[in-house]
């Protein structure tokens, strides 16, 4: 039987793009036109739940920004004349999910790390306002770039930022996220943006081999949100666990009641707060 693209499938069948591509996204709720700025899989962040398999080397790590415009043109060409929807694996997806819902800057890293972050923001930004408008773009982040200048630059071609924070203590960063970049920039990192802008907050809560969150953990979390929120503002915070199998199998997802807990402390501390199931 041949298989439903659907949350589950991130499969990214579009022939020869080296850039741009497009997925069933859960969070967002439609097709998703990625931008991957990291075909060379290199990443400041090694989370255990990424997807990414990093044992098969990338590719160079120049983004040519002419070849990306054209493959994204392309893309959206195929969706305005209704002939994605007749190309595999996108002739399978549900009817409710045959609608371009954003164009997001994700990937096989973080996106803000190359040099040509800025000239691809404003080139995806003058093609979805020629080709797409309405549709948002948006940038998934780990946050650890955001006081560079050329990045805080290039958000001005960013209509929303969707910044990850999957953990309230150092320890529980570290273990997830796997990085030894300070916790404490990204906090204010996520501070500062948040104050000169809305923010959507990702937190991704798994377990790890026997550690999951626990109840002190998310007293933690909480409580960084609450930082946030005291000088900035989140427009949502998105609460889920994973739904595809992470290149570290010692990783598996949390219950859909452990997610409604971590859920509902962050909306007792006034949060709009969106429970993303598997």
């Amino acid at each position: 039987m041949a298989r439903t693209l659907d949350f589950a499938d991130h499969r990214r069948d579009l022939g020869d793009n080296r850039y741009v591509y497009a997925v069933v996204s859960r969070r967002a709720g439609g097709l998703s036109i990625g931008v991957n700025l990291n075909p060379d899989k290199v990443c400041n962040f090694d989370c255990p739940y990424c997807q990414v398999d990093r044992t098969v080397p990338g590719g160079p790590a120049k983004i040519d920004v002419e070849r990306l415009e054209d493959e994204l043109a392309h893309l959206l060409g195929l969706v305005g004349s209704g002939q994605l929807w007749d190309t595999p694996p996108f002739d399978t997806a549900a009817p409710a999910h045959r609608r371009v819902v954003d164009i997001a800057f994700a990937g096989d890293g973080e996106p803000t790390s190359p040099r040509e972050f800025p000239a691809a923001a404003s080139t995806v930004r003058r093609v979805r306002d020629a080709l797409a408008p309405g549709v948002p773009v948006r940038l998934l982040t780990n946050a650890t770039l955001l006081h560079r200048e050329r990045v805080r630059s290039a958000l001005v071609d960013i209509d929303e930022a969707w910044c990850k924070l999957d953990a309230g203590t150092e320890a529980w960063y570290r273990r997830v996220d796997g990085t030894r970049f300070p916790f404490a920039r990204v906090l204010r990192n996520l501070r500062e943006l948040a104050a000169r802008r809305p923010i959507v907050v990702q937190s991704m809560f798994c377990a790890v081999g026997p550690d999951r969150p626990d109840a002190t953990e998310i007293d933690a979390w909480v409580a960084r949100l609450r930082d946030i929120v005291a000088t900035g503002r989140i427009a949502e915070v998105q609460v889920y666990t994973v739904a595809r199998r992470p290149a570290d199998d010692t990783v598996s997802p949390l219950s859909a009641a452990e997610l409604d807990t971590i859920g509902a402390a962050a909306r007792a501390a006034g949060l709009v707060v969106r429970v993303v199931g598997v």
